[in-house]
């Protein structure tokens, strides 16, 4: 199992009060699969993102990654895993504006190890592979909303993860520029790499095969379905 949760929960200091953003949390997401969480704002959906891609920590319950017990692992070795393992896309692209667009995905590399002329002959099949070789050049300024997520999906695989996360990563785009954004994470997922979208959209859930359903912190419900290939 690429991804074990047991009771895991989040709470947050508010005044003499406590909010309780994720409440006894059991979640098992085998590696391959493609999983939407869907719900409202406010519902908790995000800060189960954060914790399923050890951005933070749980208050209580257990989270195992790939294995291995991550519940309480040191900020180091957190980000030692979220390096090797995971992949983010995020709903604002997070591209950083003063540097290239292969310079961009190129980015999770640097700490691989590996020699220069690699790192970017990676970055730049990364790009290939969501149709930006063209542009790879380019400031982020210089690209389109639709480009600039296609970017972030590259630096999201660049490294090779088992788990991408994405978190409303078609929000920002128009019906059709979303609609090949959809695409490319069908094509990620049929690679053999695990998807999670966190999503309000009902629409964007459905490209998943299995969508669970979030409010008041709790998993309510899921519903399993067949993806059309790729």
């Amino acid at each position: 199992m690429l991804i074990r949760a047991r009771a895991l929960s989040k709470t947050y200091p508010s005044g003499a009060d406590r909010i309780h953003a994720v409440k006894a949390v059991d979640l098992d997401i085998a590696a391959g699969e493609y999983v939407a969480i869907m719900g409202p704002s406010g519902s908790g959906k995000s800060t189960l993102r954060h914790l399923l891609g050890l951005l933070d920590r749980p208050t209580s319950g257990h989270l195992d990654l790939n294995g291995e017990d991550v519940t309480a692992a040191s900020p180091e070795h957190r980000a030692m895993l979220r390096n090797r393992h995971i992949g983010f896309v995020f709903q604002s692209y997070n591209l950083l504006p003063r540097i290239t667009a292969v310079e961009n995905v190129e980015r999770p590399l640097i700490y691989s190890g590996l020699p220069a002329k690699e790192r970017r002959e990676r970055a730049e099949a990364a790009l290939s592979r969501v149709g930006l070789s063209e542009r790879q050049d380019h400031w982020p300024a210089q690209l389109s909303g639709g480009e600039q997520q296609r970017v972030a999906i590259a630096r999201a695989m660049v490294a090779g993860p088992r788990l991408v996360l994405a978190d409303e990563p078609t929000g920002a785009l128009d019906s059709r520029t979303g609609r090949d954004i959809l695409d490319l994470f069908g094509q990620l997922n049929s690679s053999g790499c695990a998807v999670v979208l966190v999503t309000h959209d009902i629409q964007v859930a459905s490209n998943a095969c299995r969508i669970l359903a979030f409010g008041d912190g709790e998993i309510l419900g899921e519903q399993s379905r067949q993806r059309a290939p790729q």
